[in-house]
């Protein structure tokens, strides 16, 4: 490790850092006017690599590459246009959550569709004319066309300053960042600003996704990567500043850069190997950020969003008759190893969704009464799941104590990273979730020596009787039950009512003499301790875990089991649990563009069911009663 090698190393990453500026830029311009979380728009950055590869190829030469590079990001930009008019904009009055479950449908249907157009081949696209030589810099080569893309970025930024500062549409898209009701209410047609701004940052994505085109393979998993980067980069930059966005790109790519240019360092004859940190740089960097700046680097507390969806139900306690219902049914779920005898496959899919179901409950736990939205709830799923399989792997415990040690693992999780989240919130505190998440699955990932790295733990398999899958299915059953009950329980005593007296309403609860944080962070800590028990299970009925388990792709899905089912009713993550993992199964053996068709199904039940399936039909039968 040399001096000039790591300022080539710096240099390096300011190529980078204009990347993920550009996608970045678009995501917070949007955030900042619509208030969407789009979890598509990493889907249209994707969608950008595929069209200028295709434009650069079938076309050919520098009018194939430039020109397309231009085409690319005008297409992407009426494709984000035609987003937002077809679907977005018959939502904007449902609860902002729902919202972002349509554009993870969109993340579904897009990504079967680069598939099928596409095929499952990584595509690189040709060198860039003009660009295609390297210049010595620091005794080092760096490739004209990434001294190209350093200047991208500040020249974006310049012109987006400047569009900003000094047109009629600037000054309307800063005012509807600061308040767009207020615009509203002055004759703007918001319809049409929301449209614009969709556009252009769609036209951003698409850009980011083209400049790439010569530099990285054009692949069907660019969509959540590139999603989980942005969303980075406007959170530690600060949500709707685009100055902000460039700061944190820049920063986050030079750690990364740096980190690859230290390598293996030798400190008191112990080996660092600082290259494996590029896994989580940028997510250490988010939560050191948010620790000391709640807001990013350039943030602003966001400005109240006011009459955008209907108000909240209160969360009830059951009814006699929803009681009976629901004891029939658990009575039936007690028979179901006899009932399904001769369908073996049946039962390992009710293991699946009463596991689904405790994971989704739990989430439900402090997304719902605790108000405190998480995107990183695989973490104790993970953690449970590892601390059984470890201890059953490397000291031989029985099933019984790593069934005890896997919500115990899980809640020490909990409590650490909840002290942390509770100071932050909305999309903040989502965000370190995320962070804390992604630091998880790195660990496991790279600790090879303890957690088997890529290859996970195998042979963690139930001793008998429970190795046949229908009293495995009981021991699920009665700890699924077990864990929703004590979830009801902790609603419904003291503790839940301070909790959704700190969600509602959080100065009046400090008034009366509620602790808020010290309620929510024991909120968080019971959730993660429930959602242990859930890793647990699954790491036995699977007899094997991998870090997969804890992707931010399972935090997803817990996410749309919530909203599925409907984030203001205690029954809605069991519903929406079941229904996801059923469909999940069912679609997934019936077609290879499963994916597309599951996501279809999601848009037709937001679309149908705004605030879930189960807080429609609630909704619906409380009409009804007034009526009569």
């Amino acid at each position: 490790m040399t001096l000039n090698a790591l300022l080539f190393q710096a240099l390096n990453g300011l190529s980078s850092a204009s990347s993920l500026f550009l996608v970045a830029a678009g995501l917070s311009l949007i955030f900042g006017v619509t208030r969407i979380v789009n979890i598509a728009h990493g889907s249209l950055y994707m969608l950008g690599t595929y069209i200028a590869y295709s434009l650069a190829m079938h076309i050919g030469g520098a009018l194939g590459f430039w020109g397309g590079i231009v085409a690319t990001a005008v297409v992407v930009g009426i494709l984000g246009a035609l987003i937002e008019i077809v679907l977005l904009r018959r939502i904007y009055r449902a609860p902002e959550l729902f919202q972002l479950l349509a554009t993870f449908a969109l993340v579904l249907i897009i990504n079967d569709a680069a598939l099928w157009i596409w095929g499952p081949e990584d595509l690189l696209g040709p060198r860039a004319p003009g660009l295609r030589d390297a210049i010595e810099i620091l005794g080092r080569h760096l490739p004209t066309y990434d001294l190209f893309l350093i200047f991208v970025g500040p020249v974006v930024l310049i012109a987006m300053h400047l569009a900003l500062a000094r047109t009629r549409l600037g000054r309307l898209v800063r005012a509807a960042t600061q308040d767009r009701e207020m615009v509203g209410a002055l004759g703007v047609n918001q319809a049409i600003l929301f449209t614009v701004v969709f556009a252009l940052g769609s036209a951003l994505a698409g850009l980011g996704g083209a400049l790439q085109v010569a530099r990285e393979p054009a692949n069907l998993s660019t969509d959540l990567t590139a999603i989980s980067d942005a969303f980075v980069v406007v959170v530690v930059g600060g949500m709707g500043s685009i100055g902000g966005a460039y700061l944190a790109a820049v920063i986050i790519a030079e750690v990364k850069a740096l980190c690859i240019g230290i390598g293996v360092l030798h400190i008191a004859g112990m080996a660092l190997n600082f290259s494996k940190l590029t896994l989580v740089a940028e997510f250490l960097v988010m939560a050191i950020v948010l620790i000391v700046r709640p807001y990013g680097l350039l943030g602003r507390v966001q400005a109240a969003v006011r009459s955008i969806a209907e108000p909240e139900e209160p969360i009830r306690a059951a009814t006699p008759t929803f009681k009976l219902f629901a004891t029939a049914v658990l009575v039936i779920l007690i028979f179901m190893p006899l009932l399904a005898r001769n369908s073996p496959y049946t039962l390992v899919l009710g293991i699946d969704v009463l596991i689904a179901v405790l994971f989704a409950t739990s989430l439900h736990f402090i997304m719902g009464p605790g108000g405190m939205h998480s995107f990183g709830h695989a973490a104790y799923f993970g953690l449970g799941a590892y601390g059984a399989a470890l201890l059953v792997k490397w000291l031989g415990a029985p099933m019984s104590v790593a069934l005890i040690a896997a919500p115990a693992v899980a809640l020490a999780g909990g409590l650490l990273f909840g002290w942390f989240a509770v100071r932050l919130e909305g999309v903040y505190l989502a965000m370190i979730t995320l962070a804390f998440a992604q630091i998880v699955w790195a660990l496991v990932f790279q600790w090879e020596e303890l957690t088997g790295g890529s290859n996970g733990v195998i042979g963690v398999w139930p001793p008998p009787p429970f190795d046949k899958s229908g009293f495995y299915f009981l021991l699920t059953l009665a700890l699924t039950a077990l864990g929703v009950f004590l979830l009801r329980r902790f609603l419904f005593a003291p503790f839940g009512y301070a909790m959704r007296a700190g969600r509602d309403s959080p100065l009046r609860a400090e008034a009366i003499g509620i602790h808020v944080k010290r309620v929510h962070w024991l909120g968080f800590a019971i959730a993660g301790c429930v959602c242990g028990i859930a890793g647990g299970l699954f790491a036995f009925a699977k007899g094997s875990i991998s870090p997969e388990t804890i992707h931010v792709q399972r935090s997803i899905d817990g996410l749309v089991m919530v909203l599925l089912g409907g984030i203001q009713t205690l029954t809605g993550p069991i519903v929406g649990a079941s229904l996801f993992a059923t469909l999940q199964d069912t679609v997934m053996r019936q077609t290879e563009y499963w994916r597309a068709l599951l996501g279809g199904i999601i848009l037709v039940l937001v679309l149908a069911f705004p605030g879930g399936i189960v807080g429609a039909f609630t909704r619906l039968f409380t009409k009804r009663a007034a009526v009569t």
